[in-house]
């Protein structure tokens, strides 16, 4: 069966539809969505088996974790030990294009996190995947959508012409996703290193 898709206000998604991909989300369900950033393809934190089906989709090795979006920052807390330092700077650069390296709490899968226990969280600036956390309740584990030779894939309908069959839903908020990925900052011992410039801005806001 090959993915529908539902059409969403980008500014305000409809409950329905929401709903609708929640319910997806909550039987080990993969869901496409836009974000700030790329295209991204997701599921939630607590299935299991919607994160092995990510890493199949990816073709990924499993010692490479996956990062996961948060509704909010208050939520990252429950994921990740978060200092004061932390907090501060992520409130000032969230919701945004960036991933955040932190400490990993015990909540979060062993998968998802690095040798050394630590987790990427983003709170992007786009309110669909946010509200899908919010009504999920959980963060979602997610990664761009990309076709199984490594091309990003653009918008809603590259996404069920090229993973149609391998995810369960694919949300569009009838805009294009363009290649910019998001910028990558550890925050680990109160120190801020940048991995990975993308589109997040260097300057704290």
């Amino acid at each position: 069966m090959v993915a529908p898709i539902l059409e969403l206000d980008p500014e305000r998604p409809s409950p329905r539809h929401l709903q609708r991909a929640v319910e997806v989300l909550e039987k080990d369900g993969l869901v496409a969505y836009p974000t700030d950033t790329y295209y991204a393809v997701g599921c939630s934190i607590g299935s299991k088996r919607g994160i092995e089906r990510l890493y199949q989709l990816k073709g990924r090795d499993r010692k490479k974790p996956l990062s996961f979006l948060c509704a909010d920052l208050e939520r990252v807390a429950d994921h990740a030990k978060v200092s004061n330092f932390a907090y501060r700077t992520m409130k000032s650069l969230v919701p945004g294009a960036y991933t955040f390296i932190l400490p990993a709490t015990r909540f979060v899968p062993d998968v998802l996190q690095n040798r050394q226990q630590h987790v990427g969280i983003r709170v992007p600036d786009a309110p669909i995947p946010r509200e899908l956390a919010r009504l999920l309740g959980k963060p979602l584990v997610t990664t761009s959508a990309t076709a199984h030779d490594g091309t990003v894939l653009e918008d809603a309908h590259q996404i069920k012409e090229a993973l149609g069959r391998q995810v369960d839903l694919v949300l569009d908020d009838g805009g294009i996703r363009h290649l910019e990925a998001s910028t990558v900052l550890s925050l680990v011992d109160d120190q801020i290193e940048i991995l990975r410039q993308g589109k997040g801005p260097l300057g704290l806001r």
